[in-house]
């Protein structure tokens, strides 16, 4: 579902990158988040490609769902 979601403990620490590249996924995601296109998104990280920008907010949605919120009493 996210092939170009990678981990490697080698690079980034482990966190999550795009492709292996040391491009963290939380860049792309805020720069959706924040209102830009995929295109302005490519030319703010050259490294990636219009697919990378989609998968990473959708790989960020997908993290949010297993996440179980609790409020306290």
């Amino acid at each position: 579902m996210f092939d170009r979601i990678t981990y490697d403990p080698n690079v980034l620490g482990g966190r999550a990158a795009i492709r292996g590249l040391r491009s963290p996924v939380s860049p792309a995601v805020n720069l959706v988040a924040n209102g830009l296109t995929a295109a302005e998104n490519v030319r703010n990280l050259p490294d990636l490609d219009p697919e990378d920008i989609r998968q990473a907010p959708a790989y960020a949605a997908a993290l949010a769902q297993d996440e179980l919120h609790r409020t306290c009493a």
